[in-house]
């Protein structure tokens, strides 16, 4: 159900990620999106949005003992990409009760036979026990944390030594007549028509390709990623740099 009133004003969307009540808002930005979120992610990538998550599973290496922890899972297109590629079992987790329903509703089916398990948890407090996943995966989520280095941080925790870590989110591109044309379209197209696709009133997307530009770039969510602990941290960029694979794994 959309919200009477903006979550995200023309003020707020200066610094989104400076907000001091960002995790609230964000959080009903997505219950209020979520009927026909991935209605929109398709129609406003061209469909390329499961080419992109297909791609990140086989960058970590998506292995048949792998546990997953998807984090940030909305509607859980990430954790049925890993079940597809026949990993043991997938955990998704998401605070948006919305998103998780549809990610936990009967009529998705699980064709892998894999266990697959859905919690309403927010990514700075995760209720798992440390060491607990051997992968831990999180796609477009990162830049939607309140912290952004405690979310990392517990992601890290939760990861059994030597388990890997893959993130994906969207980028500036660094070709300049690219990313002229991909904030053409993030700025104004994508905007208007997600907004009449999706009935949003929340702003949300205003906000969304709004926190991709006052987000971190590509080698600064590197050096993040680093700063918490993983290593042997690379970035692969796809679709001419407007979406990066980040793989690193926990020493």
């Amino acid at each position: 159900m959309a919200t009477s009133q903006p979550e995200w004003t023309s003020k707020l969307l200066e610094a989104p990620h400076e907000v001091s009540d960002k995790s609230g808002r964000v959080r009903r930005m997505f219950n209020a999106i979520a009927p026909r979120y991935e209605l929109v992610n398709t129609l406003c990538s061209g469909g390329r949005d499961a080419y992109w998550r297909k791609r990140a599973v086989r960058l970590v290496g998506a292995r048949a003992d792998d546990w997953v922890l998807d984090v940030a899972c909305g509607t859980g297109d990430f954790s049925r990409a890993f079940l597809s590629a026949g990993v043991a079992g997938v955990v998704g987790c998401d605070f948006a009760h919305d998103m998780l329903a549809l990610a936990g509703a009967p009529r998705r089916g699980n064709r892998s036979g894999a266990p697959v398990a859905w919690c309403e948890a927010d990514a700075q407090r995760l209720p798992f026990r440390s060491s607990r996943f051997s992968v831990v995966s999180c796609a477009f989520g990162v830049r939607n944390f309140a912290d952004l280095d405690v979310g990392l941080g517990e992601m890290y925790r939760v990861l059994d030594p030597g388990g890997r870590v893959v993130i994906l989110e969207f980028t500036r591109p660094r070709n300049r007549f690219a990313r002229q044309l991909y904030e053409v379209y993030s700025n104004h197209l994508m905007p208007m028509a997600a907004s009449v696709i999706s009935w949003d009133r929340s702003g949300a997307y205003r906000y969304l390709p709004r926190s991709v530009v006052s987000f971190l770039d590509g080698n600064q969510l590197v050096e993040r990623l680093e700063d918490v602990g993983f290593v042997d941290v690379c970035a692969t960029h796809l679709t001419l740099g407007i979406v990066t694979v980040y793989v690193g794994r926990r020493g």
